[in-house]
């Protein structure tokens, strides 16, 4: 058996090459758009990649399973019940898939996503057990997948689904499809664990369903581009410029300089919470895009103007304005401390109510994601 993880540090995400060394016959999982690197090493090693699964449609950053299929002849699979517009191979849920002498179960973990799939791996000259699974974003280290859809009906799903991937051998490894990131609250940034270890220490496996439902229901904004990305994993549209890329320390202005740096610059503001954050305080004629459908709205974001980014806190706004630094339009800031600094200095505001908190999340290990280096 021939397993790796490949980490991707700039998204927080990994991807996984699973092989038998027998038939030479390959698998990659959660691939990300820099094929390239896949391919090398299929050459290298003499694999024959014949499938190309990812556990979810991603709305973080864009799949590389159509890129990697069309590129060496490998057949795209994710679970049956995914809404694609394009073809697929369609997994259900007890199917096995063999690899030479490997089985790899498919085990449908909905909850994240309605289509989330888990894939339990076993190597049979070594054990008749599962040595691994892939929890996609349903299980990670220290945390669980928010649910994007359905609230708590989302969260009751993923509940379920955590808890049979917990039935599993104490000895059982987890390697999830992220590390860090904004597709979970709490991640503690190792890229694997066990079922046994999640169990006693993942603080999330600890809740009964009432308190988990009520966590978990209450997701975090949602991510950076993920409209356009969402729309891209579908087939629905090709949005590859919607990938986020770290490419320079963002430049920023504190709450303090802001009034009078707003009044001699004129710049358009673009206020990248959420509409109902936007909608109870927002800074007098800011612009409200969710930094989920930035990508969708550029012609927005004037290219010849100062654009000052916000948020709540200052942490999605770093990673809005850096993802626009990286399409070439240099007039670009963030504002520190976000809209919760401006009110607290007294600053003048509009919209319906008092509501200001940043609900991205301001843990450390998510600012470590979202803060350019």
């Amino acid at each position: 058996m021939y397993f790796k993880q490949i980490l991707n540090e700039e998204a927080g995400c990994s991807s996984y090459v699973i092989a038998s060394r027998g038939s030479m016959e390959a698998v990659v999982v959660d691939p990300s758009l820099d094929v390239d690197r896949y391919i090398e090493l299929a050459t290298n090693r003499r694999f024959e990649i014949k499938l190309v699964i990812d556990t979810h449609i991603h709305a973080d950053h864009v799949s590389g399973a159509r890129k990697l299929a069309a590129a060496t002849g490998a057949e795209v699979a994710m679970h049956e019940s995914a809404d694609l517009l394009f073809r697929f191979r369609g997994l259900a849920d007890a199917e096995v898939i063999n690899l030479g002498q490997l089985r790899l179960e498919i085990q449908h973990t909905p909850g994240h996503r309605p289509e989330s799939l888990s894939i339990l791996v076993t190597n049979p000259p070594r054990g008749d057990e599962p040595s691994l699974v892939l929890t996609g974003d349903c299980l990670f280290v220290g945390d669980v997948g928010r649910p994007d859809f359905d609230g708590a009906e989302g969260a009751a799903q993923q509940f379920h689904s955590v808890r049979r991937l917990l039935e599993l051998n104490d000895y059982v490894e987890v390697f999830p499809a992220h590390f860090e990131g904004s597709c979970g609250k709490g991640m503690c940034g190792r890229p694997s664990s066990t079922i046994g270890f999640e169990r006693r220490f993942n603080p999330m496996t600890a809740l009964s369903e009432e308190s988990f439902i009520a966590l978990a229901s209450d997701a975090p904004a949602r991510p950076l581009n993920m409209t356009a990305i969402v729309a891209t994993n579908r087939g629905e549209a090709d949005m590859e410029f919607a990938e986020p890329h770290t490419v320079a320390k963002v430049p920023e202005i504190t709450i303090g300089q802001a009034p009078a740096w707003i009044e001699e610059h004129n710049p358009i503001v673009i206020d990248v919470r959420e509409p109902h954050e936007f909608a109870a305080r927002h800074i007098p004629g800011a612009l409200s895009i969710p930094q989920s459908e930035l990508a969708t709205n550029l012609s927005s974001v004037p290219e010849d103007q100062d654009v000052l980014v916000v948020c709540a806190g200052g942490v999605r706004s770093i990673r809005a304005a850096n993802y626009l630094l990286s399409l070439g339009r240099p007039k670009v800031m963030s504002l520190d401390e976000g809209t919760d600094g401006w009110l607290r200095a007294g600053n003048p505001t509009e919209g319906s109510g008092p509501e200001s908190q940043d609900k991205s999340g301001a843990a450390p290990q998510e600012r470590y994601f979202y803060a350019a280096p």
